[in-house]
């Protein structure tokens, strides 16, 4: 429940910058769930709700077009377009749309959701607005697979201690080794680090990513949820200097956020 409401709340967020960047009066879309399949979540610029809840199958109106190719679909107007069915008239004439674009969300060659954006005329709709929606279909792609990621990591092993005590007793040792001041002990620490690293198996996603170890300090007390100020607290260090490593380590790792930074780093083998 709790990933469908963020999910939700990811698609609203989308919704909301495409419409302001394309000035389409209408946007809306949904993502799939297992047990409900697609059905439109959210509307941004509806005057009715006839649209709301509405469930989309594979092949049938422009969606479950979409939907089925897995490549963006368009009408000129809709009541009389000859190339979808049209078993989604009724709800479409009731919020008056005519001109109408659907574009796939699609996450690990799956698609995942539909973008609608629509004119209430009969009017192509030009190419500045079919690449923003397409750019926004990418934006959701990416937030939904870093969600994805993030639970994967986060999922315990079939047997054994949890993925997270792993994590957590990794970050402990990398906040003490640079305590430890007996360099023979502090090596061993980070041999150890070095081996909780490369726990999970898989080789690097991102290959050639290196990491200073304060850096390395820093992704690991932020993948432990610390906030910047519990991360200075814990390495010795001021609050300003933990937001100047953390910014290197996105830059790296081609990072956006700081989750983004924790799982590309995971992903590079240079956090567990």
């Amino acid at each position: 429940m709790r990933e469908r409401v963020e999910s939700s709340v990811e698609l609203r967020g989308t919704l909301l910058r495409l419409r302001r960047a394309t000035g389409l009066p209408v946007v809306f879309g949904g993502l799939l769930h297992e047990t409900r399949g697609l059905r439109i979540g959210e509307l941004n610029g509806a005057v009715t709700p006839a649209l709301h809840g509405l469930a989309i199958s594979a092949g049938s109106g422009l969606g479950g077009k979409c939907l089925a190719l897995g490549r963006p679909c368009a009408v000129t107007d809709y009541p009389s377009a000859r190339h979808i069915t049209h078993e989604y008239d009724g709800p479409v004439a009731a919020e008056g749309l005519r001109s109408v674009i659907a574009v796939p969300v699609v996450v690990r060659r799956k698609v995942r959701g539909v973008l609608y954006g629509a004119l209430r005329d009969a009017l192509p709709v030009g190419e500045r607005v079919f690449d923003a929606a397409v750019a926004a279909a990418r934006d959701l792609e990416q937030a939904l697979a870093v969600r994805d990621e993030v639970r994967e990591l986060l999922a315990p092993p079939p047997s054994g201690p949890s993925w997270e005590e792993v994590r957590q007793a990794y970050g402990e040792l990398r906040e003490l080794a640079p305590k430890v001041t007996d360099p023979e002990l502090r090596e061993r620490l980070l041999a150890v680090c070095g081996r909780l690293e490369t726990a999970a198996g898989s080789p690097a996603a991102l290959p050639g990513v290196t990491l200073t170890p304060r850096e390395t300090d820093v992704l690991a007390a932020v993948a432990s949820g610390a906030t910047n100020a519990t991360a200075a607290t814990r390495l010795g260090l001021r609050p300003e200097t933990v937001k100047g490593y953390l910014r290197s380590a996105m830059r790296k790792l081609g990072a956006h956020t700081r989750m983004e930074a924790v799982v590309a780093a995971r992903r590079a083998g240079v956090l567990p």
